[in-house]
């Protein structure tokens, strides 16, 4: 990793800057009551500043060489591993580097699950190499593997709907495909499978699952991912091309397959956030939470989930930092540990800081493609503010989104807590043909369009920090407009 420090004056960059920027794609228009708000009006200072910060964002080159040191020095950071506790002492180290304040690790306990083996061979009508991963936290098969006969059902319903003679002593083969869509929606629905089948096929006797990958890509990459805190017996997605393998040869009868997964929990693990701060000149006990998390699966190099995220927030708090002025509030970086493997880093965040007063909270965890909606989850009072945040997007190609954010993982702790959060929506459209896979690496990332991501935070993060606006607390009565 290298130290760069950068002055007021590097900000100070042309307007022709603006043409960097990129038009903004489709998307629904925004709730009857927030399009009808006015906009909360930005003082000529702010303005002026934002405007310094979003061109000087679209022409740096800090933070896609934050996510390269990340990747290259460190490589993939499984939760609770070895690699994760490296990845945090390379992120302080970064982080004291750039002159942030209480650059800290704040320890807890995480599950430390890796895996030893992950294999499968079509035994029977022919015999075939299959490309599995080990969902994280799935139990061993007994030494050797097991052979079983593959028993496929479309969807989740599907099984739960399947008596248990159909089940027992099998693999079951949950086949449902995912739709690619920009909002990423397509995912929430796809990614049940991974805790749905262990937990639905268990108690049926099955000896073992193996799920189509939550992706949308067809190569014969596997996509790894947590199968649940709590999973009952051997887990593994299947790449997309040896999934239609299996649907082909059991079109014509019954198939056989050796799953062979070693795996397990090591004793004592440890995980840990890491926390850096730009201490509000004013307001300081008030926080402006930017989150990410640190670690990643580890079949790629954690690139895009989540080495993007740590950039995109460290970039745009770097940008801050580096102003002759802070903001009247603080504004906080979560580096958060063992997101993967359940949340327990935004989880142990939200529990050591309940005292604290978070104003409003934001995430950076789907990858790198450009930021095309905001969205907020604001009081209806509030709803001014949400309407100035998207102006002020609106030059990056930002256009406004509903009052229905959701955050993410790393900040649903402090969103329970009663903190407010905003969605800087990325593009998805791609994002999953890499996510959790072995083609999650550096060549995944479009420089220029993280560089937009960083832009927008450090535009988002500079007016929530020196505002005195107050964003909740959010109305979540019967009809309410988000």
């Amino acid at each position: 990793m290298r130290a760069i420090f950068i002055s007021f004056a590097a900000l100070v960059v042309t307007a022709s800057a603006a043409a960097q920027t990129q038009p903004a794609a489709p998307t629904p228009a925004p709730a009857p009551s927030q399009a009808a708000a006015p906009i909360a009006p930005i003082s000529p200072q702010v303005q002026r500043t934002i405007d310094q910060l979003r061109e000087a964002a679209l022409r740096d080159e800090h933070g896609f060489e934050i996510v390269s040191d990340l990747v290259n020095e460190i490589g993939p950071r499984l939760a609770g591993s070895d690699a994760e506790a490296r990845a945090r002492d390379w992120a302080v180290a970064m982080l004291r580097a750039d002159g942030f304040a209480n650059v800290h690790i704040e320890a807890f306990p995480a599950p430390g699950w890796s895996w030893q083996r992950q294999e499968a061979n079509i035994i029977s009508p022919s015999r075939q190499r299959l490309v599995i991963a080990a969902l994280g936290n799935s139990p061993a098969t007994p030494s050797g593997g097991v052979d079983a006969e593959i028993v496929r059902f479309a969807d989740l319903p599907a099984l739960q709907a399947a008596p248990d003679a159909q089940v027992r002593g099998k693999i079951v083969f949950v086949d449902e495909r995912m739709t690619r869509t920009q909002d990423a929606s397509g995912y929430g629905e796809a990614v049940a499978k991974r805790s749905g089948c262990p937990r639905l096929a268990g108690p049926k006797g099955a000896i073992a699952c193996m799920i189509r990958s939550a992706g949308t890509d067809t190569h014969r990459f596997a996509h790894q991912g947590s199968a649940g805190r709590s999973v009952a017996i051997p887990t593994a997605s299947l790449a997309p091309a040896d999934a239609n393998t299996l649907d082909a040869l059991l079109a014509h009868g019954d198939v056989r397959v050796h799953l062979d997964i070693q795996a397990g929990f090591r004793a004592g693990a440890q995980s840990g956030n890491v926390i850096a701060d730009i201490r509000g000149r004013e307001k300081p006990d008030e926080i402006v939470l930017l989150a990410a998390h640190l670690d990643s699966w580890d079949l790629g190099q954690g690139a895009i989930d989540n080495g993007a995220g740590v950039a995109i927030i460290t970039g745009a708090a770097r940008l801050i930092n580096a102003l002759p002025r802070h903001p009247r509030r603080t504004i906080r970086l979560l580096i958060a540990g063992s997101e993967e493997i359940g949340g327990y880093g935004g989880n142990a965040y939200a529990q050591a800081h309940a005292s604290e007063h978070h104003v409003i909270a934001a995430e950076s965890d789907l990858g790198a493609d450009r930021i095309y909606r905001f969205r907020s989850n604001f009081a209806d009072a509030a709803l001014p503010y949400a309407r100035a945040f998207q102006h002020a997007l609106a030059p990056l190609g930002v256009v406004p989104g509903d009052n229905a954010a959701e955050g993410g993982t790393d900040v649903g702790g402090v969103k329970e807590n009663g903190a407010p959060v905003v969605d800087l929506s990325q593009d998805a459209t791609r994002y999953f043909d890499y996510h959790h896979t072995a083609d999650d690496t550096l060549a995944a990332i479009d420089p220029e369009q993280l560089r937009q991501n960083i832009a927008a935070y450090a535009v988002f993060a500079y007016m929530a920090a020196e505002s005195d606006w107050v964003f909740g607390p959010v109305n979540t009565a019967p009809g309410a407009s988000h």
